[in-house]
């Protein structure tokens, strides 16, 4: 966590000594950098705070042949795993810094954990966030009792101000890092995991630009028992991690354009702290491609009934791609971060998902414009079983023989077997069938 002010240090912790990118560190020095101790003490002091969420057996596991936990950190009060680290500093800053207050800018996860937090713990807090901002997103964070404010056009814009803002009133401007505070709480995920699912081979969490909570747990559970496997997964689309672990110091991916979609994962500012940490406890880091993520928060509405979004949806992303195949048959937990997905967005990705899938599907084909012809088409679809999603017919721009209309149908089917049978029969019948390609 980058903490600035006006007059004074705000955090000393044990990470102030940063060894060089390119030197080499011992397993013994990467934990002096973050303690088991200082885990520990953060679970004992933020229990009231944050809730001690479930890790369960999914119904997935006979899907993927292994034996699934869910860490269930969406379920926290805004959402997100990050309240963790967020309780964990506030409480830690003295009495003096809490009265002036915190100021952050950034559309996130840790803003509107920053803004519950310091809301509960009576610090004036203050959120600057860009016009572009989602109007849900600004609702919920004075919902959460913080002082909202939007300004300027981008991301930069809105940090520049903030930083005035805390340089002119003493407000200390907060932005995310890998203090020990900071990884401390979210370290407390892995100490809360080991605890609730004996005999774990393996844990798999997010990674990608922010992998303060792969570090933080990996300190945890590889202190608790070494052989228990730690992942870290990531977007194809920007491999953030894997590339600054192979240069050996923090890298930032040119494709990294923070679409809505990625949300936190997309980030570049993790620091060396963190990737010291992940560079030598984490057994494996693996990259998946966003229809796996799709894929991954479809099977996780429709068997356990949980709405996430892709940073919560991306640990299952690499078990749902088969990236993981060493995991056949162990005892696999992963966490499941974050549920903080727009409306807007919820509904394309369930649309693009069940496409992905093979479980919706579009197709047209030409039938006479006699009576009856549509009927028996319709008798077909009734007869396989596929649900009408929707059916359009075009007379007008059709280039065959006269007298014929060209019919576009989108149907919902029950998986891919499914979908191939529906197509075996349309083609007997309309053997110029045409099939949309997803």
């Amino acid at each position: 966590m980058k903490i600035v002010s006006r007059n004074e240090e705000l955090l000393r912790d044990a990470l102030s000594c940063i060894p060089q990118p390119s030197s080499r560190t011992s397993l013994a020095s990467c934990n002096k950098l973050i303690r088991f101790e200082d885990i520990r003490a953060a679970a004992l002091k933020i229990q009231c705070g944050v809730q001690k969420t479930p890790c369960m057996y999914s119904r997935l596991s006979k899907q993927y042949g292994m034996d699934i936990y869910l860490k269930k950190e969406f379920l926290q009060y805004t959402g997100s795993v990050k309240e963790r680290g967020v309780l964990y500093l506030l409480m830690s800053l003295t009495q003096d810094q809490q009265r002036k207050g915190v100021i952050v800018a950034s559309d996130s996860n840790f803003s509107m954990a920053v803004a519950y937090h310091a809301s509960e713990l009576r610090i004036p807090a203050f959120v600057i966030l860009p016009s572009s901002t989602a109007p849900p997103r600004l609702q919920t964070c004075r919902e959460y009792g913080a002082v909202v404010i939007s300004y300027g056009t981008s991301a930069k814009d809105s940090q520049l101000h903030a930083r005035r803002l805390a340089q002119e009133n003493g407000y200390l401007y907060l932005e995310e890092e890998d203090s020990a505070v900071y990884l401390s709480g979210l370290g407390t995920v892995g100490l809360e995991m080991y605890e609730q699912v004996p005999k774990l081979d393996a844990v798999i969490f997010p990674a990608g630009g922010h992998c303060g909570l792969l570090a933080g747990s990996a300190a945890a559970l590889k202190h608790l028992n070494p052989h228990i496997s730690v992942i870290g997964v990531e977007s194809e689309s920007f491999p953030v991690l894997q590339q600054s672990l192979k240069a050996g110091h923090p890298t930032e991916d040119q494709a990294c354009n923070n679409h809505h979609f990625y949300g936190d994962v997309s980030g570049v500012c993790f620091g060396s702290n963190s990737l010291q940490l992940t560079g030598k406890l984490v057994d494996k880091v693996v990259a998946v491609r966003e229809e796996d993520i799709l894929i991954s928060m479809l099977r996780l509405l429709e068997y356990e009934r949980a709405t996430v979004d892709a940073e919560g949806a991306i640990g299952l992303a690499a078990l749902v791609a088969g990236k993981l195949p060493e995991l056949k048959g162990k005892r696999v937990a992963v966490v499941i971060c974050s549920g903080n997905l727009e409306l807007y967005l919820l509904q394309q990705c369930i649309a693009r998902a069940l496409t992905l899938d093979n479980r919706v599907c579009r197709f047209s084909l030409v039938i006479s414009d006699c009576p009856g012809d549509m009927s028996k088409l319709l008798e077909i679809l009734a007869r396989e079983e596929a649900r009408v999603l929707d059916i359009k017919q075009e007379r007008t721009f059709v280039t065959s023989e006269l007298f014929t209309v060209e019919v576009i149908c989108t149907v919902e089917t029950r998986d891919k077997i499914h979908t191939a049978q529906l197509r075996n029969a349309l083609l007997e019948r309309y053997p110029r069938t045409a099939w949309t390609e997803r």
